[in-house]
């Protein structure tokens, strides 16, 4: 009875060692996010669940909620963790999404020429959205490694990882989210102080590489073409997306008063903004974009301050996954960037798209949790 009662102190100590530790600003913008993801489904789901044949209108707002409520116990349950546990759950995360990537071709389903999925008891999963995060933090593990034990060439075994991932991913073929992938990983390597010319060789490959996949693919020549010739009349879904960022105003037509929703194909998930813009116009689209862009600065800030190089590479690779995500989502509503096929984070539906931006928030949490030791004095 007595080692009860200890152990459970010692868990209610680590639990107000985690109230005190957690940021709480990045907690409540990310659960801000959330809320506004499922207000998002409230309007954009019956219309596609009426599109899609659902007989339930609100399919796609239920299972939003569903996952929101998954997401915000993924995001506390893996903040909890310490640093030890983060990278242990990141290795195990990436090698079991590596596997699943590997199965795809053999057990995934295709959608509109790409074979991303597997379908789950009705759910469908992507592991790429998974084994993006998890890569992060390995590879910023493996970065630190060349601190403590040198000889091995733990740089060149990182990269091997990135190269490995990204060969599974460009074989589904699935290049917006390989691009994602490599500008954070760009971006965690410049951290970590490698040298600058490993990234600079990163970047040059990746330059090749994209003009190889626009010369060998014709759905990405299809999706550049489509992009610098837009469809003026605004029947492709770009054009459909601007004029419903127009038709919106700086406040809106109202709440279900729009009509993008109920012409677009992806109005629910990749095109969300454009239904946000539509309703609840300008002014609501911009606090949306400040919020993402609190999230960032405020997380490449606490990043710069903390002592420990690998949690420090890697909490800036977490959150270029995040904002650069967004930033490519919202680019494409807005005719900046041909169609990637990527959601808003935490906003978009998406079962998967959710849990693993979760994963990804509660992983930059556990590494900014504030310590003497990790911290050199928050200002």
């Amino acid at each position: 009875m007595s080692e009860f009662v200890s152990r459970l102190r010692d868990f209610g100590a680590m639990l107000n060692d985690w109230r005190r530790e957690l940021d709480w600003p990045l907690l409540a913008a990310s659960a801000s996010l959330l809320i506004i993801g499922l207000i998002m489904s409230l309007a954009a789901g019956p219309p596609a669940a009426e599109r899609l044949g659902y007989s339930n209108p609100y399919f796609f707002v239920e299972r939003q909620a569903i996952f929101a409520l998954l997401g915000l116990i993924i995001i506390l349950a893996v903040s909890v963790l310490p640093h030890l546990w983060i990278r242990r759950l990141a290795i195990i995360v990436f090698l079991a999404s590596l596997m699943l990537l590997a199965l795809i071709p053999a057990f995934g389903y295709e959608v509109k020429g790409a074979q991303r999925w597997f379908r789950l008891f009705g759910f469908s999963l992507q592991p790429t959205e998974f084994v993006k995060p998890a890569l992060i933090v390995t590879a910023t593990w493996l970065l630190e490694q060349r601190r403590q034990y040198t000889g091995v060439p733990w740089t060149s075994m990182a990269v091997g990882l990135l190269v490995l991932t990204l060969t599974f991913l460009l074989t589904q073929p699935d290049v917006g989210q390989s691009a994602l992938l490599t500008a954070a990983f760009i971006i965690m390597f410049f951290v970590s102080g490698i040298s600058w010319r490993w990234a600079a060789g990163l970047f040059g490959s990746g330059m090749i590489v994209s003009v190889v996949l626009y010369s060998s693919l014709e759905y990405v020549r299809s999706r550049v073409h489509r992009f610098l010739f837009a469809d003026e009349s605004g029947t492709d879904q770009i054009g459909r997306s601007l004029e419903a960022i127009k038709r919106g105003g700086l406040f809106g037509v109202g709440p279900g008063e729009g009509q993008v929703k109920r012409n677009l194909p992806e109005a629910h998930n990749d095109f969300i903004y454009a239904v946000m813009s539509e309703e609840f116009g300008f002014i609501s689209a911009l606090a949306l974009i400040a919020i993402y862009a609190f999230i960032i600065w405020r997380g490449l800030r606490l990043a710069a301050r903390l002592k420990a190089i690998d949690a420090k590479a890697a909490v800036a690779g977490l959150f270029a996954l995040f904002g650069l995500q967004a930033a490519i989502n919202i680019a494409v509503n807005i005719s900046l960037i041909p169609p990637k096929g990527m959601t808003l984070p935490f906003v978009s539906y998406g079962g998967t798209s959710i849990l693993a931006t979760a994963l990804t928030f509660g992983f930059a949490l556990a590494l900014l949790r504030r310590s003497p030791s990790a911290w050199k004095g928050l200002g």
